[in-house]
């Protein structure tokens, strides 16, 4: 299949090819989604605009109150930038489980994001972290709470004419620890299973505060709310951490089955991955 592409050299470039995109309108960052899906026929755009060389779109920079994140920042940069090991380290965490180095070298925050995969990675992680999506056309820029940008099964918030500029990282609790857990078939190199990432502040023995974000167990990468409300105010005893992670299984996902996993796999999975991460982020053994 043929398909027109348009080589941005330039963010004004890409956001003035946008301004005439469609929905059937496919942007290239690394290609490791969108090169599979062409090959499959599964995507049929009308055209690619490939904004890979836009420099202005990569890099980890830290501002008042977090960090801000360049959509085309790869997974390996993710994995290894001293900024995010230091205070989003389960981003960092998270992008290391991406793949082999030739995927994470091409691999990008804002293509993880904008495929918006039921099974990415980078998405819980994000989750816990209360990031921000800032979305950018000739129109201006908009920013969104993950939850928001992810709307359904492969499919965000971002209009035609934008593109996302980048990924904002808040500044955490200092008592904040967090954890990260990827379950798929094989060590390595795997679409997971089920995908956690937990974010808990506990002063004076009681959850201060919990967010939690999971994939594979929805049509979208969720937040957890049930956990948080069983948690938040609450001593993380372990009666009460089992209690907790039980009902989040029940009530804050809806796993089906597929060809890597069943529902009932799936809620049994989460249940135990919340359960030992808990108790490892609380010290409840």
């Amino acid at each position: 299949m043929s398909v027109p592409v348009v080589r941005a050299r330039s963010l004004d470039e890409a956001l003035g090819a946008l301004e005439r995109a469609t929905a059937d309108t496919r942007l290239l960052a690394g290609g490791t989604d969108l090169m599979l899906e062409l090959e499959i026929g599964r995507t049929r755009p009308d055209h690619v605009i490939d904004i890979w060389s836009l420099d202005e779109l990569r890099g980890v920079t830290a501002e008042d109150g977090g960090l801000r994140i360049g959509a085309l920042t790869d997974c390996r940069e993710l994995e290894r930038a001293p900024l995010v090991r230091e205070r989003a380290d389960v981003l960092a965490a998270a992008a290391a489980t991406v793949g082999a180095v030739q995927i994470k070298n091409r691999a990008t925050i804002g293509g993880n994001l904008g495929t918006a995969s039921p099974a990415a990675d980078l998405a819980p992680a994000l989750v816990a972290l209360d990031a921000l999506v800032r979305l950018r056309s000739l129109r201006g820029t908009r920013e969104l709470p993950i939850a928001e940008f992810l709307v359904g099964y492969r499919a965000t918030a971002r209009r035609p004419d934008e593109l996302i500029e980048s990924v904002f990282v808040p500044a955490r609790d200092p008592r904040e620890r967090r954890a990260f857990k990827k379950v798929g078939t094989r060590a390595a190199q795997s679409i997971s299973k089920v995908v956690v990432a937990l974010a808990l502040t506990v002063d004076g023995g009681v959850v201060r505060a919990l967010r939690a974000g999971a994939g594979s167990v929805a049509d979208r990468t969720v937040a957890l709310p049930t956990l948080e409300r069983e948690l938040v105010g609450r001593a993380p005893d372990r009666a009460t951490l089992d209690r907790a992670a039980r009902a989040s299984a029940e009530r804050d996902c809806a796993p089906i089955d597929d060809v890597r996993s069943t529902e009932l796999y799936r809620r049994h999975v989460l249940r135990r991955c919340l359960r030992t991460m808990l108790g490892d982020l609380a010290g409840v053994a």
